[in-house]
This record gives structure tokens, C-alpha cells and sequence, in this order.
């Protein structure tokens, strides 16, 4: 059996990062082959097999045609004819074309190692411009690889450009564009995502939400940045340094969708973003089955992060019925999370990436001072319905005010 090392395998190994999953193209074979030499067959749209002992996936090498438009309009092709060439010029890029011999020789027909030694992301062949999907793996590939100085090739962004332009980006379907964006959330460099989109004008149709943001301009005083667009990046990339969850740095990521349709006469103010963003950021979650959890904790930064940044400032009462709604008081709560995404928003302007966010210490003594209070002697009274609620948040709101004043006085 003719076999190859092909695609993110040798790509990392070239690039000296742990190599995790290993998938083989297969020459001159047919699936009864396959089958007969004990591969199970797991392909639907096109001719994979996974090992008996290692696993891995090996498909046969194969043809491609475009027959529709959109990402799944393709004929198919795979037949022991099909060459090694034939099968790697149909990838995507030049860098994800490389094959290895299992001896470890490597054969670079369409200069993929140049590319890596260039840190340049460039398409192989027009081919490119028939899956709309690869706009999105691109992307995903600068938000991964960004940190280590890869760029654009400009001829693959006119190519990307050119197909936003012919309408084929409008056959994404969600699922797809969040699957890609969750995988995005936990690379090193998910703003390069964006930034990426932004510059081939794919990301007015895939994220018009967030696409609004840039050009709309901030207070100078508290955003030295200016732009809204830059700051949600900054603030992504903050969330990046501080936590390693994704529902944190989506949560970051959305927080100040209310800002893109503030009136332009009102600029640079944005009175009441915190509650006009919730219908926007109900739309987009619904549009890209966007799941709970990370719908959840985005509504709760985008509703309280300014109450969690003038922590200081507000009554105990107010905090106390914020920390309430959060589900602070309940043992299985993402109070942590919450305040995580809103240290990335108050780090997310230049030139304040390192300044202190006493507010989350704060409120983390508060919540956990406040759902230890006594309740039994409320709970033993008289009182019924309604008035226990009342009676044990007159109890937290007291033990709140303790904890802010002993705060203030340090």
C-alpha cells in the first residue's frame, strides 16, 4: 500500500509544534481493498478509513469538481488513478500540501515549505475560490499560527475578497461558522480571526455585529483605543491572557454589541449599551445555534460589566441584587467567569493592559460573605412566602455594606 503523511501532521511537525492527529492519503487502491486489509470505512461524502491498531484516518486519493454553489456542491472523484498531486493541489493551502513518505521524505510539489519558511498563508491553486468554508479556515489558520509573525499572501485575500463578492459566503450555514468560531475561541490569536475577516470584507456578512463596531468611535478618556471595533479585539486578547475558557472570551468578545447602533449625533457616548446590545446579542446567538452556556454568560457581562467596573461607586443593595441575578449564591455558579470577562474589558485599551482590577476581589468577598449569611432563624420564623426572600436580602445587603466599607477603608 502506497501510503503519505499528509495535511496539519506535517505542517506542524515542520513547524516544530506537537503534531496531535495524523491523517494519510492512499494511493492506488479501492475501498474493497481497503476493507479487505481490515480498514473500517467512516467516510460519508467521500472515501476514509480509519487503521485497525493506530486509527488514524487514510483516504483515498481523489478528484474534485465543483458542481453548485456553497461548501458541499463538489462531485467527488476517487479512484486508484487519482496521482498524490491531483489530490494535494485540490487543499487549500500551499502549506497544507505537503506529503511525507513514512520514511520521512518529503514531497513539496507546490512550494508549501517556502511558505512556512516565509510564514506566508497562500492558496495553491483558483480551485480555492469554489468552498466559501476556506475563508473560514484561513482565518482560523491566522488565529492559530498568528503569533508566529504568518501573514496573508495579498493574492489570497484578493482571491477571498473576490468570492464575498460573488455571493459564495452566503452559503455558510451556522452550524459550520460557529463550529469554526469555538475552535477559534481557544487558539492563541482568535482577534487575528477577525482582523482576517475584516480585511477580505467577509466579516459584514458573517459578523455584522461585530463588523459595526469598527469606525465607531469611544471617549478618548477612558478608551485610549477610540475605536469600538479595536477595543472588543483588545478585549478578546486580553481574555486570551487571563483565561483559558472559551464562554469567557466570547463573553468578552460581545460585550459592548449595544455600541454599533448607537445614533451617530450621540457619539462618542453610548448612554444605556449594556441593555440596547441584548436584542442584538439574542439575534446573533439564535442565528449561529450559539449554546447556552455561552449565550448565558454573555448576556450576564453584557447586562452588569458596568456595575462590576463601579463596584466602588454603587449601593450595597444594587450589588447585592446583581449578585443575585448572576446566581452568585448558588454553589454551582459562573460568578468567576463573570468577572474574568469584565477584568478583559477594563484591560482592553491601550495602554491599560496592566492596570489592577481590584473590583473582582471585591465582589468575590461580597458574594461568598453574603451567601454565608445565617438564614436558619428566618427560616424558623413566622414569616412566609415572599418575606423570607425579603428578610435574607436585608441580611446580605448588611453584610455587603461591610465588605465594601472595609474595602474603601484599606
Amino acid at each position: 500500500m502506497e501510503t503519505y503523511l499528509v495535511g496539519g501532521a506535517v505542517r506542524d511537525q515542520l513547524l516544530g509544534l506537537p503534531v496531535t492527529e495524523r491523517d494519510w492519503v492512499v494511493i492506488g487502491e479501492t475501498p474493497a481493498s481497503m476493507i479487505k486489509q481490515g480498514f473500517k470505512p467512516v467516510g460519508k461524502d467521500f472515501p476514509v478509513f480509519l487503521h485497525p491498531q493506530s486509527h488514524d484516518e487514510y483516504a483515498l486519493a481523489r478528484t474534485e469538481r465543483k458542481t453548485a454553489p456553497g461548501y458541499k456542491g463538489f462531485a467527488v472523484h476517487a479512484s486508484p488513478e487519482v496521482s498524490l498531486e491531483q489530490d494535494l493541489i485540490r487543499r487549500d493551502l500551499t502549506i497544507n500540501a505537503i506529503a511525507m513518505t513514512p520514511k520521512g521524505e518529503l514531497i513539496d510539489p507546490y512550494g508549501g515549505q517556502q511558505d512556512i519558511k516565509n510564514k506566508i498563508f497562500r492558496h495553491i491553486s483558483p480551485a480555492f475560490a469554489e468552498d466559501p468554508v476556506r475563508i473560514l479556515r484561513v482565518a482560523r489558520f491566522a488565529a492559530r499560527y498568528g503569533h508566529l509573525g504568518f501573514t496573508l499572501a495579498e493574492e489570497t485575500r484578493e482571491l477571498m475578497q473576490a468570492m464575498v463578492a460573488a455571493g459564495e459566503v452566503d452559503y455558510l450555514v451556522p452550524e459550520r461558522v460557529w463550529a469554526e468560531l469555538y475552535k477559534v475561541l481557544k487558539e492563541q490569536s482568535p482577534s487575528a480571526f477577525f482582523y482576517t475577516l475584516k480585511s477580505c470584507t467577509a466579516l459584514a456578512i458573517i459578523f455584522p455585529e461585530i463588523s459595526c463596531l469598527f469606525g465607531v468611535p469611544q471617549p478618548e478618556k477612558y478608551h485610549p483605543e477610540i475605536d469600538t471595533g479595536l477595543h472588543s479585539m483588545l478585549c478578546l486578547e486580553q481574555a486570551v491572557q487571563l483565561s483559558t475558557s472559551p464562554e469567557v472570551r466570547f463573553a468578552a468578545l460581545v460585550h459592548d454589541l449595544g455600541k454599533g447602533i448607537t445614533p451617530p449625533e450621540n457619539w462618542p457616548h453610548h448612554y444605556g449599551h449594556e441593555k440596547i446590545g441584548l436584542p442584538i446579542l439574542e439575534k446573533l446567538c439564535g442565528r449561529l445555534r450559539v449554546p447556552n452556556a455561552f449565550k448565558a454568560l454573555a448576556m450576564h457581562v453584557m447586562q452588569y460589566h458596568t456595575h462590576c467596573h463601579k463596584v466602588f461607586e454603587i449601593r450595597a443593595a444594587t450589588l447585592t441584587d446583581v449578585l443575585n441575578i448572576l446566581g452568585a449564591f448558588k454553589s454551582n455558579n459562573t460568578l468567576n467567569e463573570f468577572l474574568l470577562a469584565c477584568e478583559a474589558d477594563a484591560k482592553g485599551r491601550t495602554g491599560l493592559e496592566q492596570t489592577p482590577y481590584p473590583q473582582a476581589e471585591l465582589i468575590k468577598l461580597a458574594a461568598k460573605s453574603a451567601a454565608s449569611v445565617d438564614t436558619s432563624a428566618i427560616l424558623n420564623s413566622e414569616l412566609k412566602g415572599p418575606q423570607i426572600g425579603t428578610a435574607i436580602r436585608r441580611l446580605r445587603i448588611k453584610v455587603v455594606a461591610e465588605v465594601i466599607n472595609t474595602f474603601k477603608a484599606l
